[in-house]
């Protein structure tokens, strides 16, 4: 995909080396489908090769009053995907590999902005791709995958758990309770809380704090780097498992229930089949 062909996202470059990706599909919460997933990954492609380039914002349209409500597989806006796209697209990746390594290797700072809900990959994405994560008091996080059963991807398997110990890390993905902002920072998972007007002029303010003049930014680079090598393949291997358990549990009858419930709007009732 070419740079010039984004559909799903704005990006935006500023002549001091700040790049904003904003997820831009708020007829859907910015629902984040295998189109837009492909337009993040030659986002940061784009910055990779381009030298000026410093730091990532990501953060949502404030149309849709969302970071992200999650992944987006209507499987009829699948079949519309031009056939160009299509033959970059793996549909078998449902864990995201990819992208997550793509991220994990991208060595210039990543800062999300979470300005609303964050729903599954709304929030794995960040917790893996993203090096800061600021977020506005009213937004919340929804480890929701139990609710649809199956489990969690984005590699998010092994950070979570590496984030805030597993005991912790098992409550939420077991149970798939709504969490709220501030619970959010008192685990650790997010680094500051702001009020929704404040949190997109504060991430600017943190991000002009990760470039020249004001930092070295390829000292930053090289930090981000060595920080990241060991975790490599950890997470190529946690990602795969994660797809396989992933194909499987879209086997089962507890699935099919879940996708039932999304549109009856009632309770799935499951069975462990």
């Amino acid at each position: 995909m070419d740079i010039e062909n984004l559909t799903e996202i704005i990006y935006e470059k500023e002549e001091n080396g700040i790049c904003t990706l904003t997820f831009n599909t708020p007829e859907r919460r910015n629902a984040l489908s295998y189109v837009t997933s492909l337009e993040i990954w030659t986002v940061l492609d784009d910055m990779e090769k381009d030298k000026n380039a410093k730091v990532l914002i990501m953060t949502g349209c404030e149309e849709a009053n969302a970071f992200s409500s999650g992944g987006y597989f209507n499987m009829k806006y699948v079949t519309s995907i031009p056939p160009e796209i299509m033959k970059e697209i793996d549909l078998m990746d449902i864990a995201q590999k990819r992208l997550c390594m793509k991220f994990w290797n991208f060595n210039k700072p990543v800062i999300a902005a979470i300005n609303g809900l964050a729903i599954g990959i709304g929030i794995t994405l960040p917790l893996v791709g993203a090096d800061l994560i600021y977020i506005s008091e009213d937004a919340w996080l929804g480890f929701y995958f139990v609710k649809r059963a199956i489990i969690p991807e984005f590699s998010s398997t092994f950070i979570l758990p590496f984030l805030i110990g597993f005991q912790k890390a098992k409550e939420i993905i077991y149970f798939g309770d709504k969490m709220t902002a501030r619970e959010a920072e008192k685990l650790g998972l997010v680094n500051k809380v702001l009020p929704y007007e404040d949190l997109i002029p504060f991430t600017r303010e943190q991000a002009l704090r990760l470039i020249p003049p004001k930092a070295p930014s390829m000292a930053l680079n090289r930090m981000k780097k060595v920080m990241h090598a060991y975790f490599k393949d950890i997470l190529a291997r946690t990602l795969d498992l994660e797809n396989e358990a992933l194909r499987e549990s879209m086997k089962t009858s507890d699935f099919r229930a879940a996708t039932k419930s999304l549109i009856t709007k009632k309770n799935p009732v499951f069975k462990g089949k």
